[in-house]
């Protein structure tokens, strides 16, 4: 080698050493500030306001046991313990209420602030707090300056700001509130983009379109008192008619293009993105004490939410003034949303009650901006609010609301007057911190007045107690409605339709076996209740409770009908129903896969042939390693593309928003399929038995898409968890699984009790009867800790995935810290 050469070689691995040096030296840097920020589980620390030392005993899972003399001592303790595991979920959850993310993560967040600043979140919380009762009020500030003690008492901020080179900024009494708030946007439309889709519907196919397409009530329905619905004619030509017409059929959507077009407005980035299948939803059990082994009533709960690192609750034990209340809490907030009190089980799901309006608007013909409303003499103007996003590394943005007395202008009809969003979820009256009360309740019926009376999205509420008694009812506020029922957008304007405040507590339908002469009073159905988001109730209590696009049924009566086979029953019996992978949904699919696959349609493609080979070994259930479960549900998904894409064409043409995967499909599909109605038969097909064999070859070619052979193409391939922390969208793939949770092939779907997508399911599972907690059972998916470096990050994930019983108390002391006063 010449000397020159030689010279450059070792200049070159010189400058290389020093390079990798440096990066060494910057790793090590950068992962000391992270270990740093590490939350502390010994020893002791000062917090101010506390009136004694709290003790915080975590388990082996991190699950701390908080002991203090006062309530607001623990809820000091817990904001402590929360901020110190989760203050960046804490951020993430405020931020996307009020519209702040974009100060944090950039221009990515931008159409989602601007969409949330419509509901003016953070003006709205600080009129909730200021109008709490002294002593809620008292409980926030104590639970924020727990908050902002476990944040100052980190050698570093949480890890995310050491990446992102952010400052978190102080917990404020209102924040708690925007975390509620957060929640109540996840679960509930904020816009009202349902009903605008029954406005449309009604609009281009009128009342028979609309009952036929957009049921109230289904013939499969699984309500509590056992109504159900018949299944409409089929609208005449006069009404819809695809035949003739150029329609551009859409091939079977590719996941990614299912979730670009049903994700809600302003959701481009991937941390907020949901399944675009799943409503947020959740199951729950009783059983009455009659029908348990010890005579305790039993409650499971098992909340489906959408999956990310951290989980969306914390668990915890309080032990107070001679109390103990056990179950999950939501980082944010000093409650304790679901669990026991060892008097008292309650657990919530998602209870798609009607609890807002489109309001047309008529304005002034002449100046636009002016419109009429009952009990003003004069024209009112509508308000424009401007609202100013900041943006980190961006120049700031502007955006302009506008509102009228009734809420946010959220669209404009088919003449281009205003469609405003009358909402509970915009009532400082409608949020409280009530739920606390829970944790006193001593009975169902104590726990039926307090949900009666909370300040929440409404809510199933089931509740189980020690006597052996089981109740449902409604959570939160329900509109009384006047002059209308809230399915359909109306006017205001006239004075003869309007709400007249909330529905009283007597008027709100409960189903117990504790009947009290409450006013909207049933016995519950042999001592069983079961709420899989579906329709609860027919009759009057319908029209209390609305209509705000409830899930298909099939997972409820899949719940019924396995409560129903329960007798002696223990907290084991209950968790086998929450992991019933069952496809009983799908096996009137199967059956019309086969019979679609006939020999004259396999002749003309063999591979027709072959599906149909896999396809008849048929598992009946949705289990990982299922391929017959896998075809039928790709074929339900293209039979439905090719039957309701031509038919809603004018629909989706007329209002962008139309989204007809919100309305009760199935009884519809079924009865096209039945009588073949040519009128309603795409074009593009000679016959009805075409277009189902079109939909063979769109499952195929879905399974080609994803690459995957049909000896492969497994239920568990295509049901992997995609459980991430928001900052491994922004990491190289090789550091992703260090924030994580495991790729696992996962059981279970949308239509029976074991609910699971890749990022939608059980954000947690537990069964527990009334002062035989011991006995209980619990799971929640990723760990306690939000820090990648903290043993309880991951810890009882793996018991989650595999559906294995753990305790739903916490175990013995693993870690003890002591706060005390300065």
């Amino acid at each position: 080698m010449k000397p020159a050469l030689s010279k450059r070689l070792r200049l070159l691995a010189s400058a290389v050493s020093v390079l990798v040096l440096l990066a060494v030296i910057a790793v090590a840097w950068v992962y000391s500030r992270i270990q740093r920020s590490l939350p502390q589980l010994d020893g002791s620390a000062a917090v101010p306001g506390l009136t004694a030392a709290v003790s915080v005993e975590r388990d082996a899972l991190g699950v701390p046991t908080i002991r203090g003399q006062t309530r607001a001592d623990v809820a000091r303790a817990l904001g402590f313990v929360h901020a110190q595991d989760r203050f960046f979920q804490m951020d993430v959850w405020r931020r996307l209420a009020a519209g702040e993310l974009s100060e944090l993560f950039g221009e990515r967040t931008l159409p989602t602030d601007k969409a949330m600043r419509q509901h003016g979140f953070r003006r709205l919380t600080r009129q909730t707090v200021a109008a709490l009762p002294p002593e809620h009020r008292a409980l926030l500030e104590a639970y924020a300056e727990g908050v902002n003690a476990g944040l100052a008492a980190l050698r570093e901020p949480p890890f995310e700001y050491v990446i992102s080179r952010a400052t978190p900024a102080p917990w404020r009494p209102e924040d708690t509130m925007l975390v509620n708030a957060a929640m109540i946007i996840d679960l509930q439309d904020g816009t009202g983009r349902y009903e605008r889709t029954l406005m449309t519907l009604r609009n281009v196919m009128g009342a028979s379109g609309l009952a036929f397409f957009a049921p109230l009530q289904t013939s499969a329905d699984a309500a509590l008192d056992g109504s159900r619905g018949a299944v409409a004619p089929i609208p005449g030509p006069h009404v819809v008619d695809v035949r003739g017409k150029s329609i551009t059929q859409l091939a079977l959507p590719a996941p990614a293009a299912l979730a670009a077009t049903n994700r809600h407005a302003g959701e481009p980035f991937d941390l907020l993105a949901r399944d675009p299948e799943q409503k947020q939803g959740s199951n729950a059990l009783a059983l009455a004490g009659t029908h348990t082994a010890n005579g305790a009533a039993l409650l499971a709960s098992d909340m489906h939410l959408t999956l990310s690192v951290p989980n969306t609750w914390y668990r915890a034990s309080f032990e107070f003034g001679g109390r103990k209340i056990t179950g999950v809490t939501l980082p944010g907030t000093p409650l304790m949303i679901a669990g026991s009190n060892g008097r008292v089980a309650w657990s919530f799901t998602n209870a798609y009650a009607d609890t807002g309006d489109i309001i047309v608007v008529d304005t002034n013909a002449v100046h636009p901006r002016l419109y009429r409303a009952p009990g003003h003499a004069d024209l009112l103007e509508i308000e424009s609010r401007e609202e100013t996003i900041a943006v980190k590394g961006a120049k700031t943005e502007k955006v302009t609301i506008d509102w009228t007395i009734w809420g946010p202008v959220v669209d404009h009809d088919d003449t281009g007057r205003p469609l405003v969003y009358l909402w509970t979820g915009h009532d400082p009256a409608a949020m409280n911190l009530d739920l606390l009360l829970m944790e006193d309740a001593t009975d169902v019926s104590a726990a039926v007045a307090i949900a009666h009376r909370a300040g929440l999205p409404p809510q199933n509420l089931v509740a189980a107690d020690a006597a052996g008694d089981i109740a449902w009812t409604i959570a939160g506020r329900l509109p009384r409605r006047a002059g209308y029922d809230g399915r359909l957008p109306v006017s205001f304007q006239y004075g003869d339709r309007s709400w007249e405040g909330y529905t009283p507590a007597d008027q709100i339908p409960v189903i117990t076996s504790r009947l009290t002469g409450h006013g909207a009073e049933q016995a519950a159905p042999d001592g069983r209740i079961w709420s899989g988001n579906q329709r609860m109730l027919g009759g009057d209590a319908l029209k209390v409770l609305g209509d705000a696009a409830y899930a298909r049924p099939a997972r409820a009566a899949q719940l019924r009908d396995d409560l129903a086979r329960l007798q002696q029953a223990t907290p084991r019996d209950l968790l086998a129903i929450q992991l019933d992978d069952r496809a009983l949904f799908l096996e009137r699919w199967h059956k019309l896969l086969m019979a679609t696959l006939t020999p004259a349609a396999i002749a003309e493609k063999d591979v027709r042939g072959a599906l149909r080979g896999y396809a008849e070994k048929w598992e009946g259930r949705a289990s990982v390693d299922a391929i017959s479960y896998s075809i039928v549900r790709l074929f339900r998904v293209a039979v439905y593309t090719h039957v309701f894409t031509p038919a809603f064409a004018a629909c989706t043409s007329a209002n962008k928003d139309f989204r007809w995967n919100s309305l009760l499909l199935e009884d519809a599909v079924w009865r096209i399929l039945e009588e073949k109605p040519a009128h309603l038969l795409d074009p593009k097909y000679p016959s009805w038995d075409a277009l189902l064999v079109a939909a063979v070859d769109d499952t195929i070619t879905e399974l080609n898409r994803a690459e995957v052979r049909l000896p492969h193409a497994t239920w568990g391939l295509r049901n992997r968890a995609e459980i991430r922390h928001p900052f491994s969208y922004t990491l190289p793939w090789f550091l992703r699984s260090k924030l994580d949770m495991p790729a696992d092939p996962q059981p279970g779907d949308i239509d029976m009790p074991r609910v699971q997508r890749p990022k939608h399911g059980a954000s947690e599972r537990f069964v527990v009867a009334p002062g035989h907690e011991a006995e209980g059972i619990f799971h929640m998916p990723c760990g306690q800790s939000g820090h990648p470096l903290s043993p309880f990050y991951r810890a009882g994930h793996e018991a989650w995935a595999r559906g294995e019983p753990t305790p739903f108390l916490p175990g013995p002391t693993a870690h003890t810290l002591t706060l005390t006063p300065p």
